[in-house]
Order: C-alpha cells, then sequence, then structure tokens
C-alpha cells in the first residue's frame, strides 16, 4: 500500500525494467536521484553489475557474468569526476638545460611550480607559462635521487646519493635552512607530513639505504626522531592521514610507525622478497588553497581528506620483486586483505587512482596492471610498452593513466576502456620520471638522454 512506501523526493526517480534476452530474463530496478540542479551540467556516472564495470552494454555484462535467469539485478552506480582531462597528444617542449640524467620530476600540489631531479647534482624549477629554465638550484654534491613537494606547495625538498637532504624555497630557487644531516648512505624516499595534521608543513620524514627513518622539523632544521628496527634498505615511505607513518624495506616487511612519538605499533609481513613500493589511498589529497589562516587551511584540508577516505579506513597497497602486490589495511590489522598476483617481473611502482578506485602497477614485465582498488580484483592488463614500465602518473580526473619505459616512449592510457590512447615518443633514451599536473593539461617527463619534455 502506498501508507507503507518511503517518502519519496519529488525529483527521484523509480524505474522497473524487464528485460529480456535469449533465454533470459531479468527484472532490473533503478532507483535515480538526479546530483544536479536543472540548469547544471549532469554529474558522470559509472555502472556496476557485482563489480564489474558496464562498459559496453547491460546485455553483454550480464552475458559475461552469466547470472541466473528470471532474478533482480542489483545495478550500483558511482558518480565520477565533473570535469575531463583530455589526454596529451604531442611534445610542446624539451628543456634542456640538466647535463646528467634527470631522475625525478614533480609538479607542485598546487600547479603552480615544475621542478625536477638530476645525477648532474642540481634542482631545476621550470617556468610552466614559457616552459623555460626559472631557477638551477645549487648545493648537492652527488646525484639527486628524489625530490618531494610541501602539500602547501610552498617547499620543495630533495635527496642525494650521499646522504642529504636539503629545502628550497620554488618562488626564488634558494635554500631555505640548514643543510638535514644524519643518514649514512643514500635517501630513497621522502614525503611530508599531511596537510589537515600540521598545515604549517613543518615536518618531513626520509628513508635511506642504511636501514632508518628519520623525521625532520624543517624549521629549526634538526632530526627529531630516528625509526630503527629494519634490518635492511628502506625502500619507500608513506605518512597517512590518521598520523602513522608506514615504511618498506628489502628485509621483505613493512613497518607502521606512530609519527607522534615514534613507537613501532605493528609489523606487516607477507613478501617473500624485497619490497619496492608502496601507495595510500588517500596520496591524493590535493593540495592547499589560498586562504588566509593557517586554521582555514587545516580545516578545509580535513574535509578534502575526509572526502577522499571515504566511510572506511586508509588502504595501502605494496609491490614487491617476488611479482605480487597485497592490499593491507594498515591502521586495524597486520594480515593483508588480499594477495595480487598476475605480473611476471618485479614490480616498480604502484599508485593508487585520484578517486581510489582503481589501482595501476608497473613492471619490468613491460606490462601495467588495474585493479579494483577496494577489494584487490584484477580488473586488466595494459600492454604496448616492449621493455620495462618505469613509472605511472594518473590524471586528475582518473580517467587517464600516462606510463613511462625504458624503451624511450610515454603512453597514455585509457583506463575506463582499458586501452592506449596516445602513442608519445620523442625521448632519445630510457624515461626514467612522468608526472601529470594536477590541472591536466601538462605531462613532464624526464629521462637518460638529459632533456625534459613537456
Amino acid at each position: 500500500p502506498p501508507t507503507f512506501l518511503p517518502p519519496q523526493p519529488a525529483h527521484t526517480k523509480e524505474t522497473t525494467i524487464k528485460l529480456t534476452l535469449p533465454y533470459q530474463t531479468y527484472s532490473v530496478s533503478l532507483t535515480t536521484t538526479p546530483c544536479c540542479l536543472p540548469n547544471e551540467e549532469p554529474v558522470p556516472l559509472a555502472f556496476y553489475v557485482q563489480e564489474s564495470e558496464i562498459v559496453a552494454c547491460l546485455q553483454k555484462t550480464l552475458a559475461e557474468l552469466a547470472l541466473e535467469t528470471e532474478r533482480v539485478v542489483e545495478i550500483i552506480y558511482q558518480p565520477q569526476a565533473v570535469f575531463r582531462v583530455r589526454a596529451v597528444t604531442r611534445c610542446t617542449s624539451s628543456l634542456e638545460g640538466h647535463s646528467e640524467a634527470v631522475i625525478s620530476v614533480a609538479f607542485s600540489p598546487t600547479g603552480k611550480y615544475l621542478a625536477s631531479g638530476s645525477g648532474d647534482t642540481t634542482v631545476r624549477f621550470w617556468d610552466l607559462n614559457t616552459e623555460t629554465p626559472h631557477f638551477t638550484a645549487k648545493g648537492h654534491r652527488h646525484w639527486v635521487l628524489i625530490i618531494a613537494w610541501s602539500p602547501d606547495g610552498r617547499k620543495l625538498a630533495s635527496g642525494c646519493k650521499n646522504g642529504q637532504i636539503m629545502l628550497w624555497d620554488p618562488s626564488t630557487g634558494i635554500q631555505i635552512g640548514r643543510i638535514l644531516v644524519g643518514h649514512s648512505k643514500w635517501i630513497t624516499s621522502l614525503c611530508w607530513e599531511p596537510l589537515h595534521l600540521n598545515p604549517e608543513c613543518r615536518y618531513l620524514a626520509s628513508s635511506s639505504k642504511d636501514g632508518s627513518v628519520r623525521i625532520w622539523d624543517t624549521v629549526s632544521g634538526r632530526c627529531d626522531k630516528i625509526l630503527t628496527s629494519h634490518t635492511q634498505s628502506v625502500t619507500c615511505i608513506r605518512w597517512g592521514g590518521d598520523g602513522l607513518l608506514y615504511s618498506s624495506s628489502q628485509d621483505r616487511t613493512i613497518k607502521a610507525w606512530r609519527a607522534q612519538d615514534g613507537i613501532l605499533c605493528r609489523t606487516l609481513q607477507g613478501h617473500a622478497h624485497w619490497v619496492n613500493t608502496m601507495a595510500l589511498s588517500t596520496d591524493y589529497v590535493p593540495g592547499a588553497l589560498l586562504l588566509s589562516t593557517l586554521a582555514e587551511i587545516k580545516q578545509n584540508a580535513l574535509l578534502r581528506y575526509n572526502q577522499i577516505r571515504g566511510q572506511g579506513p586508509e588502504r595501502l597497497v605494496s609491490g614487491s620483486d617476488d611479482f605480487t602486490l597485497f592490499l593491507w589495511l594498515p591502521a586495524e590489522d597486520k594480515k593483508p586483505l588480499t594477495r595480487m598476483t598476475g605480473h611476471q617481473a618485479l614490480i616498480n611502482q604502484v599508485v593508487f587512482s585520484p578517486d581510489t578506485r582503481i589501482i595501476a602497477s608497473a613492471s619490468f614485465d613491460k606490462s601495467i596492471k588495474l585493479w579494483d582498488g577496494r577489494t584487490g580484483k584484477y580488473l586488466t592488463s595494459l600492454r604496448g610498452h616492449v621493455s620495462a614500465v618505469y613509472q605511472i602518473a594518473w590524471s586528475a580526473d582518473s580517467r587517464l593513466l600516462v606510463s613511462g619505459s625504458s624503451d624511450s616512449t610515454l603512453k597514455v592510457w585509457d583506463a575506463k576502456m582499458q586501452k592506449l590512447a596516445i602513442d608519445l615518443p620523442g625521448h632519445a633514451d630510457e624515461v626514467f620520471a612522468v608526472d601529470w599536473s594536477p590541472d591536466g593539461q601538462r605531462v613532464a617527463s624526464g629521462g637518460k638522454d638529459k632533456c625534459l619534455r613537456m
């Protein structure tokens, strides 16, 4: 009876469709609520049946799943990014200046700056409007292996092969404060404390081949904490939004530390070889907006962090030399959620899409694989490179993926259609580093040919 039905908004529409296929009949019930006002552009939606996305048509998806006849099919829809990033199609500039290989490339979180680190011991800042060199930051005495932007985009940290870390002002190219010295071997990874935990962007974590993790106070220029429990080189670190710091190592373990006091919370075990790479589902929280006070910056950052995180806990994915990935809920359990197999060689990098729905992994087996970001279920393999894939980067709308390879090419992939979109030759040698700007307008790449290409 109508009196027993829950009250429905006037703009909510309920539709029951009877779909008849050969030898099969389905009753499909859809309840749709417009996600916009009448005069606004509609929000694009993605539709799923039993975690399988309806890409071509509903009939084909139902046939592939071999569902039972005469049953109600639940179709789940999820909103996608309203904006759409276009695939980059050509090289607009070849930026020369580095005298050795370009090892790292990164756009600032605000999209205002681009930085690169090289084997020539320098960090360079580039003008994105004219695509020309802006500043050359000199101070390191060995290869610059890693660079990391602070969440507010106002500082860049760089680590080199002799274990030193330096901070730079991107607006002037001048070094900030003192050199951070303490590691006895080269720096393998850098990460900043999330913006919603500290809007001042004061603390920086570093890992090294010496097996230690250090937390630095970048204002005083001193080491705040030294975390020592790994027995071999630490390969990667990630700073979670709940205050936990995660470190992976060649000792085959991942450790979760409480960043506030340096206490080891748990050790995650499962990999049979070196753990090379990690990614958090909340890695892609957008950078700081131009707000007047630290309180406003913190409040805004917390709001965006909660939107990215969603209802469940942060997820961590790790990739290893054992050809496998593990999906973890590291704040709650030391046992993996699932083990992801399929790669035929070591995994070089793993990245969550900005909307956290897809995990992409790059491997020495020449392929990129896509996995479900919540369950770890295998989705597809992207093949086209003829040599090892070194790095990958997502577009801000989570629809496109760019990869750089030792075959000297970049390739842009359509993650939704699961196919190659654009082939980007141009480099004269291996491509070591790629990054996609937050505004979606540019991809930057660098490699063994000493050139930065836009």
